[in-house]
């Protein structure tokens, strides 16, 4: 028994050297940029942020790609190198299975909170507003609906056909991928929230495939240009393009509330959620820029009250959540999924 446990023992320390020297070999070579992944949504933020970088002089712009929150995590968590990413973005937090696929692949993500946005439901300019419940939403996005006690295809197929007061319209909604966590976002805040008890919380989660809710894709912009071009369309998307677009697009009421940026500021917009990217702390020091990069994008003059990210339709942070976030990307401190 003495000898197997110390051939163990033996065993572990060579694999934990072995998976030591696996890790400082995939970060013996540097590559020329920041590379960062995720939520299309932080996409401009982060692109502006990189732009500002890359004009500062003393590193290259970084990469930026949109690639979905979901797919971004899974990127950012298969482990260390240059040919994995340095930061993800999110529109939602890190869920704990990715947490736990990052660990097991050698990467300690950092967590920091960026601000809040808005998922609105918007159309063209020239449409005529709608003053939406989440009900209505749920009851014209939901895959399945109880037809004479058990769930069916869902037969809305006109807006009026949920409540005559609702324009006498066909039912055509453009929205975010599986992979967006904007998707998840909404589908928590809106179709579970509006979920009701004779339906089961996983039946309440699947959106049409009929054609009436189009995935769009990870492009917001692509759902902006289309929405242009067919008036009687909606599209749901984050607030940031939205205020981007406001002079081609208008806003919808949700539960009676608008979605602004002083409603989604103080929580009155009912679907509102945090902002988040992370960072890779085994790549900082070895990838040349990345350091600064978080600096730069932590620094009041970006993510702060005035700073130039808030033109870009950011809801900042309190200046003490700033404050810890900063001071937590610094020093490195790992994100604790714990409350």
């Amino acid at each position: 028994m003495l000898l197997r446990a110390r051939t163990m023992a033996t065993v572990a320390a060579v694999m934990f050297v072995l998976s030591a020297t696996a890790a400082t070999t995939a970060l013996a070579q540097t590559r020329a940029q920041v590379r960062i992944v995720g939520s299309s949504t932080l996409f401009p933020f982060a692109t502006a942020v990189a732009e500002r970088f890359g004009q500062s002089g003393g590193f290259p712009t970084p990469v930026v790609e949109a690639t979905g929150t979901g797919g971004g995590l899974n990127l950012f968590c298969r482990g260390i190198g240059v040919r994995t990413p340095d930061i993800v973005n999110a529109s939602r937090r890190i869920k704990a299975s990715e947490l736990a696929l990052c660990m097991a692949n050698g990467v300690t993500p950092v967590e920091v909170k960026v601000g809040f946005d808005g998922i609105v439901v918007a159309s063209a300019a020239t449409s005529q507003p709608f003053d939406l419940t989440r009900e209505q939403i749920f009851l014209a996005l939901v895959r399945r609906l109880p037809v004479a006690g058990e769930l069916g295809a869902n037969p809305n197929r006109l807006w009026s056909d949920i409540d005559p007061a609702l324009p006498e319209i066909a039912i055509e909604v453009l929205g975010p991928p599986p992979t967006s966590g904007t998707r998840e976002a909404f589908v928590e805040q809106v179709m579970i929230a509006a979920c009701p008890a004779d339906m089961q919380e996983r039946d309440c989660s699947e959106l049409r495939e009929d054609g009436v809710y189009i995935d769009a894709g990870e492009n917001d912009n692509l759902i902006v240009q289309k929405l242009t071009a067919n008036p009687r369309a909606l599209g749901i998307f984050g607030f940031s393009f939205l205020d981007q677009n406001s002079d081609k697009l208008i806003g919808h009421r949700v539960d009676g509330i608008a979605p602004t940026f002083d409603n989604i500021a103080d929580g009155a917009y009912p679907i509102s959620r945090s902002l988040f990217f992370y960072l890779k702390s085994e790549h900082v020091g070895a990838i040349d820029g990345l350091g600064e990069y978080v600096a730069a994008f932590t620094d009041d003059r970006a993510w702060g009250d005035d700073g130039y990210l808030t033109e870009k339709g950011l809801v900042p942070l309190v200046a003490a959540d700033r404050e810890k976030f900063r001071a937590d990307a610094t020093a490195l401190v790992p994100v604790s999924l714990k409350p």
